[in-house]
């Protein structure tokens, strides 16, 4: 309860809080987290805002890089030992930086040396247990700091004398100018002469200072720089150009009670109109935005979504035992609780996921490989298409499935199409005539459901090979590809595809995937590395580009897909461990949901992911482990429920067992 100066430093296993880590600390003034794992904005500063008194805050450290040289964590160098910015930018404003603390009782300087260090807290956190989280009321507890900092009961006082603004004038003008480029920008935008050193990776997302001013306004110093006013109103525009507070631009938390409260005042007043007499519902007040004004209280009334790892129960297989591994998922168009996903094994299994149990399931018995390929068909809810990356396509009819598989294929409630070889897409059409399938190949071919035969394979409609095909949502004869080429196509049957409709190319990479808003107005563009594009359906042109960062890799596969129809996207790719959430409309960013496991050890990436069309603000993602034996688990997630613990994703790990655990 007394502690006002904390240093985390160097904790290399503190990815994350728990949201009332830091209840106990009621006047903790400066807390430094230099080199740590933290990663996330938003659970970050759901943290971070219980801390009424911070004002001094440190997940980097600027230095000047001149000919001396500084020494590293490595070397054993304590990051206090090396230069402070503050002391180094005296030609710019030596008044407008914090000034030290001292000890009132000794006089001596006060400094994060002072104070409970990175490594005393990692060692804490390394004999507790191999979670990830931080719940510092139990440390404290446990470790007893009071012992520790009984000698700074006094001087721990420490008072900050911050100038907000710049001396005016032309050398303030200039001064301003000067500071401007490391101020307010991502990191590589810092004059080359300063340098960040042990930066946490939260220090790398876009907008990283703005949306820490924004969101602490009490703060008075971030990375040893100081927060101007100047400073403070860029960040807020900043903060409303580039993010979303609350979800359909709500600007203000409001309950859920306190909303259907007012829904049902207005409705009960409506009531008592007489016959002659028409209600006078405004835009604001019917029931569409009562549903949107719900959600945006629920999701903002936690910055910890509920993640669940979909179990699925062996009893209701032959084989007790059996665990899947899977590589491709879909939801059921028209019954909310339908799930099919296809295995790395060639397994195609029907899940309830909302009760966790098999409806149908199909062994391969070495017939398919990886299952790349699903789709629903949509006026026929029994039945979908199955394809797998040796080619094998199929179409299944779930109510001619058998419930498991015994010991012997059978090939009831299946019929078997031409091989398409390398598979990596299929799609039907809006009317169920047709499908398509694309490939580790310039060509696609068109097959006709109802006779069972390939009609067409329309060649060399890329220079390289098409990742995904996908027929629009309501014209049955209009569909779009992206290929690794950097090109994204929409063709139209009609016109027997020999030229695209039109073409478009993403600006630094191949594309990955595309897709249809649920309404055809727009197509969904991924390219490798967040490059990830809203175009204009009819001719292609580029409506909204999502400033999401890249990475620097080209192995950075991302996909996109919306949700809450044509509202949010949601996107993540295979080298990060993040699923963004972005309006569709502004661009603007409401949520990252990170996938970092309790303990794991081991690298973490977005496979695939669906938004759930029956549940606004759900969702459900593809996830993988490289090592050490490559799990993969489909995890569940409601970003309008909570589930009372900060990252409830390791907490349901340990009570939901997950359908990866085969290895």
């Amino acid at each position: 309860m007394q502690i006002h100066t904390l240093n985390l430093d160097f904790s290399t296993s503190l990815t994350s809080f728990q949201e009332d880590c830091f209840t106990c600390m009621p006047i903790l003034t400066c807390l430094s987290m230099c080199e740590t794992r933290v990663a996330n904005l938003w659970t970050t500063i759901a943290a971070l805002s219980k801390l009424s008194s911070l004002v001094e805050l440190r997940f980097q450290k600027w230095i000047c890089c001149n000919d001396s040289a500084f020494p590293s964590a490595s070397s054993g160098g304590n990051l206090e030992d090396q230069p402070d910015v503050r002391e180094l930018l005296t030609d710019i404003d030596e008044e407008s930086y914090l000034n030290q603390g001292t000890d009132e009782a000794t006089g001596n300087v006060f400094s994060f040396d002072n104070i409970a260090t990175g490594q005393q807290v990692q060692s804490m956190m390394e004999d507790s247990s191999d979670d990830n989280e931080v719940d510092f009321s139990s440390y404290w507890q446990e470790f007893d700091y009071m012992d520790m900092l009984a000698n700074f009961s006094s001087g721990w006082n420490r008072q900050v004398n911050l100038q907000s603004e710049l001396s005016s004038g032309t050398s303030g003008n200039k001064k301003e100018e000067s500071l401007h480029g490391y101020f307010g920008r991502h990191i590589a935008d810092v004059p080359s002469k300063y340098i960040s050193h042990h930066a946490s990776p939260i220090c790398f997302e876009k907008h990283y200072r703005e949306y820490m001013i924004a969101s602490l306004p009490n703060l008075k110093v971030l990375d040893n720089l100081p927060v101007r006013k100047i400073d403070s109103e860029r960040a807020a525009v900043t903060f409303s150009q580039y993010f979303e507070y609350l979800p359909y631009n709500r600007k203000h938390k409001e309950s859920a009670v306190s909303i259907l409260h007012k829904r049902e005042i207005k409705d009960t007043r409506s009531h008592m109109l007489s016959k002659n007499q028409k209600p006078s519902y405004s835009h604001g007040n019917s029931q569409y935005s009562y549903t949107r004004s719900l959600c945006a209280a629920k999701l903002g009334s936690s910055a910890w979504p509920l993640l669940h790892s979909l179990s699925v129960s062996g009893c209701d297989l032959s084989d007790g035992s059996r665990s899947f591994r899977p590589r491709q998922f879909e939801y059921h168009p028209s019954l909310s609780s339908i799930m099919v996903f296809g295995t790395l094994d060639g397994e195609v299994v029907v899940v309830n996921h909302e009760n966790e149990k098999v409806v149908r399931y199909v062994s391969s018995l070495g017939a398919m490989n990886s299952v790349l390929g699903l789709c629903w068909l949509k006026k026929y809810p029994s039945k979908f298409i199955a394809g797998s990356d040796s080619g094998l396509l199929k179409l299944y009819d779930i109510e001619h499935m058998p419930p498991t598989i015994t010991g012997m294929y059978s090939a009831a409630g299946s019929i078997t199409f031409d091989d398409f070889d390398q598979l990596t897409s299929v799609h039907v059409n809006s009317t169920d005539e047709l499908f398509l399938a694309s490939g580790y190949s310039k060509n696609v071919a068109l097959y006709d459901i109802n006779s069972g035969r390939r009609i067409q394979v329309f060649t060399d409609v890329h220079r390289e090979h098409i990742n995904v095909v996908k027929f629009s949502n309501h014209s049955p004869s209009v569909f779009a590809t992206s290929s690794f080429d950097q090109d994204v196509k929409l063709w139209d049957l009609r016109q027997k595809p020999i030229q695209p409709c039109y073409t478009t190319t993403s600006v630094s990479r191949g594309n990955v995937m595309v897709c249809f808003s649920p309404d055809d107005h727009y197509l969904l563009a991924s390219a490798v590395d967040n490059e990830v594009r809203q175009l204009l359906a009819v001719d292609g042109r580029l409506h909204l580009s999502f400033d999401i960062a890249p990475t620097g890799s080209s192995q950075n596969y991302t996909r996109s897909y919306y949700m809450n129809g044509r509202d949010y996207i949601i996107s993540g790719s295979c080298d990060e461990h993040v699923v963004r959430v972005c309006c569709a409309q502004t661009g603007r960013r409401l949520r990252d949901i990170s996938l970092e496991g309790k303990g794991l050890g081991n690298s973490m990436y977005v496979q695939s992911l669906r938004g759930d069309p029956f549940r606004d603000f759900n969702m459900s993602i593809l996830a993988a482990y490289m090592r050490p034996n490559s799990r993969y688990e489909i995890v569940k997630v409601n970003l309008l429920a909570s589930c009372g613990d900060a990252m409830g994703y390791s907490k349901t790990r340990d009570s939901c067992p997950s359908i990866s655990m085969g290895g």
